[in-house]
């Protein structure tokens, strides 16, 4: 009897470990809990009475670690492909703890087409943030070109500082963290899609003759510096030369100042020296002091 319960016990647990065992315990847990998405009001429309799109979102959700309903909010289908919401993604890399939280940086003027924006962020143990992870420019006329201006009722029209934060933080995450994403274009991404296959940003490479300073690392623009590109960092070397009209003496500026003011105006201004005859019988200038030759 106890040699039977034996096998029994070690059966029972070949049988938990075994994958396909595992996997129709997954699937059947999932089915459970769509039953209640389904029914529920609060889901999108694309859920509600669909058990199948509910399994699928619970299964993404597992895979994430996210919450079912967050997914099921923030995924939509655009022409029969899902595509995440882009304020989504950007907060499951913020929250993934890999990097630091994503930022912007926008160059051009605002109104042209070199008006463009880049995300970028750092490695969490990169704590001197000495190398940035940036996604490539998105400019106003790499939206033009790519049409993405040209569909009806385009955000890229009536805000267009949004949409290139949301397609550069699209950039950065196929660049450096499409497992977030699980491959999936952005909701952004696929309503602007003019041809039925999305690539990504072109390489642009450069060459020797591109000596164009790439711009430092910064925060948006306010109002007051927005639309002006940043000027590149100097070296250091560089930064410390003195300029042909730096101050040496170690004089206060004002003494030196004046002292060429005071030289300018005796050469504008020169008027013979008043000599005055000492006791010794030597001449002295008044003004300066100096001793004159002897006739």
């Amino acid at each position: 009897m106890a040699k039977e319960m034996q096998l029994t016990v070690q059966e029972s647990r070949e049988l938990l470990l075994n994958p396909a065992y595992q996997a129709q315990k997954t699937f059947e847990i999932q089915q459970r809990m769509a039953n209640m998405y389904v029914q529920s009001t609060i889901v999108p429309q694309s859920y509600r009475g669909n058990i199948g799109n509910c399994v699928i979102a619970i299964d993404m959700a597992q895979r994430m670690q996210a919450n079912p309903l967050m997914v099921m909010q923030n995924l939509y289908v655009v022409n029969g492909n899902p595509a995440w919401s882009s304020k989504f993604l950007i907060s499951c890399i913020n929250m993934s703890g890999r990097f630091t939280p994503l930022r912007y940086q926008f160059i051009g003027k605002r109104g042209t087409q070199q008006y463009g924006c880049r995300a970028y962020a750092y490695e969490k143990s990169d704590k001197e943030h000495k190398e940035a992870l940036c996604s490539v420019w998105v400019t106003m006329e790499m939206a033009e070109k790519e049409g993405w201006t040209k569909k009806a009722g385009s955000k890229w029209l009536t805000m267009p500082d949004q949409m290139l934060i949301y397609r550069s933080a699209a950039f950065w995450s196929r660049a450096y963290a499409p497992e977030i994403s699980m491959g999936f274009l952005t909701k952004e991404e696929a309503e602007d899609a003019v041809y039925d296959e999305i690539v990504d940003a072109p390489v642009i490479t450069s060459s020797q003759d591109d000596d164009i300073p790439e711009p430092p690392i910064t925060d948006a623009p306010t109002d007051e510096n927005a639309g002006t590109e940043q000027e590149p960092v100097q070296p250091a070397a560089q930064a410390a030369a003195p300029s042909p009209t730096a101050n040496t003496s170690g004089k206060p500026a004002d003494a030196v100042t004046a002292a060429m003011q005071k030289q300018t105006t005796r050469k504008t201004t020169y008027k013979a020296p008043a000599p005055v005859e000492t006791a010794d019988g030597q001449r002295v200038d008044t003004e300066t002091g100096e001793l004159f030759a002897q006739q």
